[in-house]
């Protein structure tokens, strides 16, 4: 779908409220994605998060306010039941600013919710499953995201080449597993990292960015992948050093 049609499937909500079009101190961010009232029959009930979440029936829920406890046990009870697997991702951090912990949101969710959050959290145990928690961090595409550029010789980044990066992490995680988390884990970062890296040095390719032929994509990454190799200095060096 186009960008236009695609802004429909989104719902932005602020201090206000539910944005609206006739609001006048909308950011410029905002007005894209600002609605029209006679969407909805009680637009003017629509100034708490609950009221619009029955309203809208949303099935994916992204928290970016650093307000605590804004994703409640009512929210979350109204997401699961009218959406399966409700998709909810309290990204605020530190910890303390997060819209919900983890483990609410499992237990709200009888286990339904999808998470991922913006701080690293513990497995959560509920019913006999351990669910792992996925972390939504800028830091699972920027090493692969760099690592295929170099080995592309591109002579850009460009968006096409993040969005690659982005993508390129769905599949890695057996989303089928029970508790399985939604996004691989920063432990293993030097991992798929490669698999970004691929995708990235690929689509770099594919735009004819790269400065210098690749006959083999996947091979130009590994090349380009470095281990450091710690060794014990031997017994007659001395190293000195001032504070």
């Amino acid at each position: 779908m186009d960008a236009d049609e695609t802004r429909q499937h989104f719902y932005m909500f602020d201090k206000q409220g539910l944005l609206f079009d006739d609001m006048d101190d909308l950011t410029p961010e905002q007005k894209p994605f600002a609605r029209r009232r006679d969407e909805f029959d009680n637009p003017e009930e629509l100034t708490t998060l609950a009221a619009a979440v029955k309203a809208i029936h949303p099935t994916v829920l992204v928290g970016t306010s650093t307000q605590p406890g804004t994703f409640t046990k009512e929210i979350v009870e109204e997401m699961s039941a009218h959406t399966e697997r409700p998709i909810i991702l309290p990204l605020s951090n530190p910890t303390k600013l997060a819209e919900a912990s983890a483990a609410d949101l499992i237990k709200w969710s009888d286990g339904k919710a999808l998470i991922a959050t913006g701080i690293s959290s513990e497995p959560v145990e509920y019913n006999g499953v351990s669910y792992d928690i996925g972390q939504a961090n800028n830091a699972l595409v920027y090493p692969g995201l760099g690592l295929g550029t170099i080995a592309a010789t591109a002579k850009l980044l460009t968006d096409d080449m993040i969005s690659a990066a982005a993508h390129s992490l769905g599949g890695i995680v057996d989303s089928s597993k029970p508790g399985a988390a939604v996004l691989p884990p920063v432990s293993k970062l030097d991992e798929f990292s490669q698999t970004v890296a691929i995708a990235v040095a690929k689509q770099a390719g594919d735009d004819g960015l790269n400065e210098e032929s690749i006959n083999n994509v996947a091979q130009a990454v590994a090349d380009m992948k470095w281990t450091p190799e710690y060794r014990d200095l031997p017994d007659d060096i001395e190293i000195e050093t001032e504070a």
